[in-house]
Order: structure tokens, then sequence, then C-alpha cells
């Protein structure tokens, strides 16, 4: 059973790379190359036009609007949550920073969680109050 879903839609990114997508499809006029950067353009706003977290009594998943990728962590591994804030410099999509993995698709709100192996990941969140309380062990 699920205890937690929230999806949090990706605007900018979606509207950035369709204005993106229209400006390469229109240039494939003069340009027929160009045409890959609009199916790319258009593609990768598919694919990363949200992110859901979920909770349930055994795992913590999150996916990107598509479905792919999708990750998965059991509870029992997590040792810590806490909602921080990131900065511009770490950005948006999937990748790597100080903090560990991020996965994120909008804004600077996310949860740092700690692994019992030691790694940590990044979840953006645009409520990471919510998601850390909701992750957090009971005493």
């Amino acid at each position: 059973m699920k205890s937690y879903q929230h999806t949090q839609p990706a605007r900018t990114i979606v509207i950035s790379l369709t204005a993106a997508g229209l400006a390469f499809a229109v240039g494939s006029l003069f340009c027929r190359p160009l045409i890959s950067g609009a199916l790319v353009a258009f593609i990768v706003a598919y694919f990363f036009r949200s992110m859901t977290i979920e909770i349930s009594d055994t795992d913590l998943t999150w996916y990107f609007g598509s479905g792919f990728p999708r990750k998965r962590v059991a509870l029992d591994d997590v040792v810590s949550a806490e909602p921080m804030r990131m900065t511009v410099w770490n950005g948006w999509g999937i990748h790597y920073t100080p903090q560990g993995w991020l996965y994120n698709v909008s804004g600077y709100g996310a949860v740092c969680v700690t692994l019992r192996n030691g790694k940590r990941l990044c979840l953006g969140s645009d409520e990471p109050a919510v998601l850390a309380e909701r992750l957090a062990k009971p005493e």
C-alpha cells in the first residue's frame, strides 16, 4: 500500500524543449539535418515531463513522466532523509553532485537520502519537508 505519492510537473523543461524542438523543426525546412534536433528535444521533453515519488510499505520509488528510468530503494536501507535546497549549479535532470546522485525536474527543493551502505542521493521535490517527514524513521 502506498503511504505517499506525489508527481511534480516539469513545466519549464517541457516549455523550453518544445520551443527548441519547434525552432529545430522550422530550421529543418532550410537544413534537413536539423530535424534530428527537433526529434531529440521532443523525446527528452516526453521522458522528463514530470517526476513521481512513491513510498510504499517496503520501498521508496521514483520515476520520470514516461516511467523510465524507474529507481527503487528498500525503506530498510534508508538511514536518513533531510530536506535541502539545491543551487542553480546543481541544475535539473539526472547527474552526480557533491551530495550524491540528483534526480530533479524542477525547482531547487530536494531531499537528501542517505542509505545504509553510505551512498547518498537527492530527490527533487516541490514539497521536500513533507517527503523527508514521510521517510523519517520512527524513533
